[in-house]
C-alpha cells in the first residue's frame, strides 16, 4: 500500500480578516504550512492554528514568505541573499516561539509564493534558504518543490529533504509552477485535480500545460487554504486517492 501526504498553506488569518477555512483543512489534510506572519499570519492566528493543528494530530511546519502583506508574499521582493538568509531565520524563530505556547511542534520549513519560487529557479536563491536552515533551524526539514533549485540546495547540505507536487497549480515543462498570470495556472475543478494526481502517480510524469510532461517525485500534496474550492477539493482529492489505495500520513513521522 502506498502512503502520501496532504498539506495545505494555512494560518493567514490576520487580526479580525479571515483568510480560508483552517478548521475544515486541518480535519482533511496530514500536514500544515503555517504562515509566520511575514505575507500573512500574526501570533494569535499562529497559536490558534498549531493548537487546532494538534489537535488533529497534523503535522506542522514553517511557512515563511516575503514580508508584504499587501500583495500576501507573491511580489518579489528584491532581497540581498543575506536578507533572505535572515528572513528564513526569524520567521522560523518566531513560530517556534509560539509553538512552544502549544503542543505542536515545527518539523519543517516550506517558504511560500514568490520566496518559494524564486528559490525554484535561483541556484543562489535556494541555497541562500538551505543555508539559513543549516545554520539556524538545523533540527528541520525542509518542503521543497519537486525537481527545483531548492530542493538540490537542501539535499546538498544534508538537510533532511521531502519534494511537494501541487494538486491545484499548472506546471510548465521545465518543471516550475506557470504563473498565476497565466492561463492554466490555476485548477480549480477537483475531479480534474484527481485525475492529474492518479496520472502522475501512475507514471511518474506530471501532465504540464503545453500537453507535455515533466518527471517529478512526491512525498506530498499542496491544497492551496486559500483556494475558494480548497475544502471540497481537498475532501475530493482525499477520498479518491484512499480509494485507489493510497494511505494518507505525514511525511515527516510528528
Amino acid at each position: 500500500m502506498t502512503t502520501i501526504d496532504l498539506n495545505a498553506d494555512l494560518g493567514e488569518s490576520f487580526g479580525p480578516w479571515s483568510m480560508g477555512d483552517d478548521a475544515a483543512m486541518l480535519g482533511i489534510v496530514s500536514s500544515a504550512n503555517v504562515a509566520c506572519g511575514g505575507h500573512a499570519g500574526d501570533s494569535a492566528t499562529m497559536f490558534d492554528t498549531l493548537t487546532l493543528a494538534a489537535t488533529n494530530g497534523v503535522c506542522v511546519g514553517a511557512h515563511p514568505g516575503f514580508e508584504d502583506r499587501q500583495g500576501f508574499g507573491r511580489r518579489r521582493l528584491p532581497l540581498t541573499m543575506t536578507e533572505v538568509e535572515q528572513l528564513i531565520a526569524a520567521q522560523v524563530g518566531t513560530i517556534k516561539g509560539i509553538a512552544g505556547l502549544t503542543n505542536a511542534t515545527i518539523r519543517y520549513i516550506k517558504p511560500h509564493g514568490a520566496l518559494g519560487n524564486w528559490a525554484a529557479e535561483n541556484a543562489e536563491v535556494a541555497q541562500a534558504i538551505a543555508q539559513s536552515v543549516k545554520r539556524s533551524h538545523a533540527d528541520c526539514a525542509v518542503l521543497a518543490i519537486s525537481g527545483t533549485e531548492l530542493e538540490t540546495a537542501a539535499l546538498n547540505c544534508g538537510l533532511e529533504t521531502y519534494s511537494e507536487i501541487f494538486a491545484d497549480r499548472g506546471y510548465a515543462d521545465d518543471g516550475n509552477l506557470v504563473p498565476r498570470s497565466q492561463p492554466g495556472a490555476m485548477i480549480e475543478d477537483a475531479d480534474t485535480a484527481c485525475a492529474r494526481l492518479l496520472e502522475f502517480f501512475d507514471s511518474g510524469n506530471m501532465p504540464t500545460v503545453s500537453g507535455g510532461h515533466v518527471s517529478l517525485k512526491a512525498h506530498s500534496i499542496c491544497i492551496h487554504g486559500d483556494n475558494p474550492h480548497a475544502v471540497a477539493m481537498g475532501n475530493t482529492i482525499k477520498a479518491k486517492l484512499i480509494d485507489a489505495g493510497f494511505t494518507l500520513k505525514p511525511f515527516i513521522s510528528n
